[in-house]
């Protein structure tokens, strides 16, 4: 049996993991691996990729800053939280903001070092990446239109950490990364309908409290209709494997998702809106593997 003092530790460092959002960034490793073994590197042995150092010190680093901006997000978050997400938020709390903050200034610095293994450029890069979170964070989340897409230039900005680490400047990767965009824009403004109530009482200026619900499914629906278009040239212009599977999957459910949007009034509503499409990012992430299915084979 544990002691009490062992099921505090214990209740603490779930509570650092429900911070952090360790399976968020757990997704976010695999998928830069999995970019970078199928997309970036492709014609490299699969060992080359998977045991270069700079990669993993630009792995790591990534996961260290994206720590660190979920960490100063929640701190500034903490009262919307409150409305928005109670029970997380009570689970998020068993942290003080003080130890949050000492963990946000090591992950950070932390960042910086494994960038210096790199290049000076990957310091320069990490630092401007940090220094975004932060801004965002503090000052742009409140802004209509602003906030969404910086949240969105943020969430896949790790990717190009290892983009411009391999120099492969092919337009499939443009292609992938716009729709990976849309995804994300989607997300985060349905994630807005969602905390809509916190939102308002907190005096943040979100895209659904300044126009309303309506104009926000609107605008949701122009995204998801333009997603089709890098979907249709992945489908059709590029070599994609299996992954074609994905397209006509993530079709489907877009399709589901708009029916039940205009549909949605309440808040759960909204949460299976957003649960959808993180399934279809998450869904993305691993759908890397049917680009190419005898990779692991071929490449040893």
């Amino acid at each position: 049996m544990l002691s009490r003092r062992h099921k505090l530790i214990l209740l603490k460092f779930f509570s650092m993991l429900s911070v952090v959002r360790g399976y968020n960034i757990l997704i976010i490793v695999i998928a830069q691996y999995l970019t970078s073994i199928y997309i970036l590197a492709y014609n490299k042995p699969l060992s080359q990729v998977l045991f270069d150092v700079n990669l993993f010190m630009l792995v790591l680093a990534s996961a260290a800053a994206i720590a660190g901006g979920y960490i100063i997000n929640n701190f500034y978050d903490s009262e919307k939280d409150l409305i928005n997400r109670p029970i997380k938020s009570r689970l998020d709390r068993l942290v003080s903001q003080n130890t949050k903050l000492s963990f946000y200034f090591v992950l950070n610095f932390a960042a910086v070092i494994m960038a210096s293994y790199v290049s000076f450029r990957a310091v320069i890069f990490f630092s401007v990446y940090i220094f975004g979170i932060w801004f965002y964070s503090h000052k742009l989340k409140r802004l209509p239109f602003i906030g969404n897409l910086v949240s969105a230039i943020l969430t896949i900005t790790p990717f190009f950490a290892i983009f411009m680490y391999y120099k492969n400047f092919e337009q499939v990767i443009f292609v992938h990364a716009v729709f990976l965009f849309l995804m994300i824009s989607m997300r985060e403004l349905t994630k807005d309908l969602e905390n809509i109530k916190g939102d308002f009482v907190q005096g943040y200026k979100t895209i659904p409290v300044v126009y309303g619900e309506k104009y926000s499914k609107l605008m949701l629906t122009v995204l998801a209709i333009t997603t089709l278009i890098p979907a249709y040239l992945l489908l059709f212009y590029f070599e994609v494997g299996y992954m074609f599977l994905f397209f006509y999957m993530s079709l489907i459910l877009l399709i589901m998702f708009l029916i039940l949007l205009w549909k949605s009034t309440t808040k759960v509503q909204y949460l299976i809106l957003h649960n959808i499409l993180k399934f279809i990012i998450l869904a993305g992430v691993f759908s890397i593997l049917l680009i190419d299915v005898s990779v692991i084979l071929n490449r040893i």
